[in-house]
């Protein structure tokens, strides 16, 4: 009788192949990290630059992140950080966005 098999997946985080995904890893991470400085940035008028120019460089991060991103696992953390990027970014946009008071202001 044959017996079926079942992939272990507890022992790795991101990996649910077995295999390893360093780039793919690194950009969720890095775009969750983004994603939340945007966010949190976001609710102070005066860090507009540092919201703006973090959640464009989170959305722009987690948007290759989804084009090369293999598991299931990387997908959700990349759109929790796409999310917070968005939000943050255009939170920020609104207090004066990516150059507000700097050039021509």
């Amino acid at each position: 009788m044959a017996q079926a098999s079942f992939p272990n997946i507890a022992g790795s985080l991101f990996a649910t192949d077995g295999k390893p995904h360093p780039v793919q890893d690194t950009l969720t991470v890095a775009t969750l990290v983004l994603g939340l400085l945007s966010f949190i940035t976001s609710f102070f008028p005066g860090l507009h630059l540092l919201a703006s120019w973090a959640g464009l460089v989170g959305l722009v991060g987690g948007a290759y992140g989804q084009w090369i991103s293999v598991t299931t696992r990387e997908r959700f953390g990349l759109v929790l950080g796409l999310g917070a990027s968005g939000i943050g970014f255009l939170i920020g946009m609104a207090n004066g966005g990516l150059f507000g008071g700097v050039i021509g202001g």
